[in-house]
């Protein structure tokens, strides 16, 4: 680079389109060129101080440029950078010059974007904004201004024949169609331009002329005009402001994406970071990128296929009178050649290349808000890397490692930072294991923001958090699962308000169904407990209060006359119930439960539904004679029984239909139950009796049908157990599972 910088009059305007990589490329010429003494970039001011670290090795885009209200960080706006940002590059050029270029942000600062109640003035709130380059390309006679963009600005090369004719071109594009337009009547937009044009005003004052300004390229004819100080001055006077705090915080390419839920202007970061990467052949290396995928996915592509489908790419890109195959071109060629047609595949590689699942990565020494940075540590202490693509993470607590990381999600979550959602694990039902899936979104830096006003480290953020949940919670169920919340994040200093809480709602609360819904939480408390080696016996003593208090009310309770909405919930505070106690370690609970249990199953005046629940919650203990189920089926099926009454007693009893199955006794008792129902009432039971039977497993509704159609009755009265059982074992029978038990045993088999 030699030679003294070509002579014009006025600053640089640089139109760009955000996240344009072959705008990015053309700003870099242009600089090249020009080379400037000063880069004014679109951007809050407030980020000025951040910009040095952008040449720090650490950083690596996409990034943003996080803005917060210091009181209230939940008000946060972002200024997301991708390596093919036209802004980032020019901020990137401007440091590594031999003498780096001064380098400023000139928008409106974030302190009044944030101060105002929304990101749009009422006036905006009703209107569709003009979209500059879908009119450009309208006049162009492209339907697509996605299309026309790629063919006029991404497919060009660096522009090195004049590297500033296109800026001029787009400026003056861009100046009639303003005049056509106008500004719509856009206040923030007259408002951000002043504010610009202040900046830029300062500039000359320092450089001279001799400045680059890398802006949308909307703003290049308003940034041109002449106007006065005094004018911009007045747009700017009385705007409201907040203090705010910056930083820098990773970004993904599926953020930058429309369909990520972020505007960003782009619909396909991968493709247009690939376009910025790739210097030469971008088709073929974009094909040959696919294959590679679809063969990690088990597809059978061969290079043949890369070679068909870049010769169909182009033959489509000629046709349709491009310069270059465009995405569009890519993906019908693959379609076609490697995907059979199919869309499945295609759906593959729209998600992980198109858009993608790139996370950027901000250095150690960036400000941050202390939470942030204690995070960051605990996440390195114990190899816990945040990706923005989906995974699974299986933990075993028996390990110090798990355990720890266990905790930490727990803690998240508490914080509203969701950065792992818990999952049924697979292996293993013991309490042992846990599996998280873990997922890094941008936002969840504004949710960490949030939670520091709890404390600047994730454990004691967490136990003000959950102290302070404790204080609020108004029902027993909300401080019950927060109790098990605090235990599995192993929030020990918080336990004892949240148990204060907890003595003091389940005093105070009478209602039963309040109290049973409580009580499962209290019971799985406890055992993560025992797993965890946390010191839960301060909840033994509330959970056997609150078991004593469900087992007295209860029964009144369910023979309140409860209608079928109360009575299903009922149910299922039965069965919730039943579960908890079986979980806790208390002399006599478990008799005074059978006892409830029982008295539930023989109350006329307790709903079917939740007499038949009852009933077989206790023959399923072994609580219940086979003779006396037989008893009260027969007497809840009998004609004097309300048919409603009856269905519910059988979809409380029979949920499964297994039991029917094997035992043809009550099959029958079923069966002639159901073909005695009045013709009138018939009607009333049927969408119960299908409800009940239509959420069998095939294979029972099967094995049902087949009973029923030869006859359950007289499949009974063959002998004097159900088919399935017999009075005596068989010996032969049992035998055979002597050498996989000797097996299991590690021993000679018998």
């Amino acid at each position: 680079m030699s030679g003294p910088p070509p002579a014009r009059r006025g600053p640089l305007l640089l139109g760009v389109r955000h996240h344009g990589p072959g705008s990015a490329r053309a700003v870099r010429a242009a600089l090249d060129a020009a080379r400037p003494a000063a880069v004014l970039i679109e951007g809050p001011p407030e980020g000025d101080a951040l910009l040095p670290l952008a040449a720090d090795p650490g950083m690596r885009p996409p990034v943003a440029l996080l803005a917060h209200a210091a009181d209230d960080p939940g008000r946060a706006a972002f200024w997301p950078l991708a390596a093919f940002s036209p802004e980032w590059v020019a901020i990137r050029w401007a440091q590594e010059q031999a003498v780096p270029v001064p380098v400023r942000f000139i928008d409106l600062p974030a302190a009044h974007t944030l101060a105002a109640d929304s990101g749009t003035g009422p006036d905006e709130a009703g209107s569709v904004r003009l979209d500059p380059l879908a009119a450009l390309a309208e006049t162009a006679g492209y339907d697509d201004p996605e299309r026309w963009w790629e063919d006029v600005v991404e497919h060009r090369g660096d522009g090195a024949a004049d590297p500033l004719g296109a800026f001029a071109a787009l400026g003056e594009a861009m100046g009639a169609l303003r005049e056509a337009y106008g500004d719509e009547g856009r206040a923030r937009d007259r408002v951000r331009e002043a504010y610009m044009r202040q900046r830029m005003r300062a500039a000359r004052r320092e450089f001279g002329d001799g400045y680059a300004v890398v802006c949308g390229a909307w703003h290049v004819p308003a940034l041109g005009a002449r106007t006065t100080a005094a004018a911009d001055k007045a747009l700017l006077t009385g705007l409201p402001k907040v203090k705010v705090e910056t930083a820098w915080v990773p970004w993904t390419h599926r953020r930058l994406a429309r369909a990520g839920g972020y505007g960003a202007g782009i619909t396909s970061p991968g493709w247009y970071a690939h376009l910025f990467a790739a210097r030469d052949r971008p088709v073929e290396r974009w094909l040959t990128k696919i294959a590679g995928l679809l063969r990690e996915e088990d597809q059978q592509v061969s290079p043949a296929h890369v070679i068909e489908a870049v010769r169909l790419a182009a033959t489509l890109a000629a046709i349709r009178g491009r310069p270059l195959a465009g995405l569009t071109e890519t993906l019908e060629a693959v379609r076609a050649v490697m995907c059979d047609g199919s869309d499945v595949p295609l759906a593959l590689i729209e998600d992980r290349l198109v858009i993608g699942d790139v996370l950027g990565e901000v250095p150690d020494g960036a400000p941050a808000v202390p939470l942030q940075r204690d995070l960051t540590r605990r996440q390195r202490s114990l190899r816990l890397k945040a990706e923005a693509r989906e995974r699974e993470l299986e933990l075993d607590l028996r390990k110090d490692t798990d355990a720890a990381k266990s905790l930490l999600l727990h803690r998240l979550r508490l914080l509203g930072i969701g950065w792992g959602t818990p999952a049924a694990s697979r292996g293993s039902t013991g309490t042992f294991r846990e599996t998280w899936r873990l997922r890094w979104d941008p936002e969840l830096s504004v949710r960490v923001a949030e939670a520091g006003i709890w404390g600047t480290t994730v454990e004691a953020a967490a136990t003000a958090k959950a102290e302070a949940d404790a204080a609020r919670a108004r029902e027993l169920g909300e401080v019950t699962a927060l109790a098990e919340r605090c235990l599995l994040a192993g929030l020990s200093r918080a336990l004892p308000a949240v148990l204060r809480a907890l003595a003091d709602r389940a005093a105070l609360d009478t209602d039963v169904a309040r109290l049973a819904k409580a009580l499962p939480a209290l019971a799985r408390s406890l055992r993560y407990g025992d797993v965890r080696g946390t010191d839960a016996s301060a909840l033994a003593a509330v959970a056997g209060g609150l078991a004593e208090r469900i087992c007295v009310a209860l029964v009144p309770a369910c023979a309140a006359g409860l209608d079928a909405e109360a009575a299903a919930e009922l149910r299922g505070h039965v069965e919730a119930v039943h579960g908890a106690i079986a979980l806790l370690d208390e002399e006599g609970l478990g008799e005074r439960w059978s006892a409830v249990l029982r008295a539930l199953a023989g109350r006329d005046r307790v709903p079917g539904l939740i007499r038949g629940r009852a009933a077989r919650l206790l023959l399923d203990e072994g609580g219940l004679p086979a003779q006396e189920t037989a008893r009260l089926m027969g007497l809840a099926l009998s004609p004097a029984a309300p048919p409603p009454d009856a269905a519910g007693w059988i979809e409380g009893f029979a949920q499964d239909g297994t039991l029917l199955v094997h035992d043809e006794r009550l099959l029958a008792l079923v069966d002639t139950w159901l073909a005695g129902v009045p013709e009138s009432a018939f009607t009333d039971v049927l969408p119960l009796l299908r409800r009940t039977f239509g959420a069998y497993e095939p294979g029972v509704k099967r094995s049902l049908g087949e009973l029923v159609r030869r006859g359950p009755a007289r499949g009974a009265a063959r002998g004097g157990a159900p088919e399935g059982f017999a009075p005596l074992p068989d010996p032969s029978r049992a035998d055979a599972v002597l050498p996989v038990l000797a097996l299991l045993l590690a021993g000679p088999p018998a």
